[in-house]
């Protein structure tokens, strides 16, 4: 069995189903797995559960209707504190959603990383987290304090997608940036997972320049690894690039209104990643 890895996003998204769960990584505007989120839109698959630090990935497959379930934190933009069709969505009640506490949502991918049914924890209690979701237990610490802590239940995911800055062709992945963002959570918690990559190196380059302690993911979590140059984009994804706040501010100005909406749709997203890509340069020269 050959121990090579290596695929395009629209394989990727060829191995995922309608109805399917899937985990996004990334935090907001944060190295998000966004090449393969522009492949998942160009595909028929819709009626999604998606489990997410919410950004622009949330905001652009509500967009385009795909969504059916939300569980999220929170959905931003970061420099722009609330991303503009995920609001839309929620104010027309397009999808359903579990909103959780950031601590509880961690816990509960790690729940499910651990193949646990749920982790015990003390995030969330007195506050409106429990009164939004009253699905929610608690349970009793059986030792002798008794302590009760609320029971978040696992993150189990079907398929996960994270972007990170380095990665070899066997699902190794490497952040040079200042947070991880729970990428490896969202891999352990899933039954498949695909990582897309700035760039591909050897394995010993992984370790080469920048040290072991930056190998975030394994390969052993790893179905498929897509070498997407710019496939964060347009989040950032340091030390690789900042965040495009120029084209973030356009994105979000189109999303108000249905024809500038629209016209971004057919400038940027109508064709294939290198299309995209293309568009982006495009922009990028025109604004300067």
């Amino acid at each position: 069995m050959s121990r090579d890895k290596t695929m395009t996003a629209d394989e990727v998204v060829a191995r995922l189903e309608s109805g399917m769960t899937i985990g996004i990584g990334g935090w907001g505007s944060r190295r998000k797995p966004m090449a393969l989120v522009r492949a998942l839109l160009r595909s028929d698959i819709t009626d999604l559960t998606v489990v997410s630090y919410g950004g622009p990935d949330v905001g652009l497959l509500a967009a385009a209707g795909k969504i059916r379930k939300l569980i999220a934190a929170f959905v931003t933009l970061d420099s722009i504190s609330l991303e503009p069709h995920f609001r839309s969505a929620r104010e027309h009640g397009m999808f359903e959603m579990t909103e959780l506490d950031e601590a509880m949502f961690m816990w509960g991918l790690t729940a499910a990383g651990h193949r646990l049914p749920f982790m015990p924890i003390r995030a969330g209690l007195c506050s409106d987290v429990m009164k939004v979701n009253p699905q929610l237990r608690t349970v009793r610490s059986p030792y002798d304090d008794g302590e009760e802590l609320v029971a978040v239940p696992a993150l189990r995911l079907d398929a996960a997608l994270v972007h990170l800055n380095r990665a070899d062709a066997h699902g190794n992945g490497q952040y040079l940036g200042p947070d991880p963002y729970f990428d490896d959570l969202f891999c352990e918690a899933a039954d498949q997972a695909y990582l897309s990559c700035e760039r591909i190196v050897d394995s010993a380059g992984l370790r080469a320049e920048h040290g072991p302690q930056t190998l975030l993911v394994s390969r052993a979590y790893i179905n498929g690894v897509v070498e997407a140059p710019g496939g964060a984009h347009f989040t950032s994804c340091a030390p690789d690039y900042d965040r495009d706040e120029a084209f973030q501010r356009a994105y979000a100005q189109a999303a108000t209104d249905p024809e500038e909406w629209r016209r971004f749709t057919e400038q940027f997203l109508s064709g294939d990643e290198d299309a995209y890509q293309a568009a982006v340069a495009a922009f990028a020269k025109e604004a300067t």
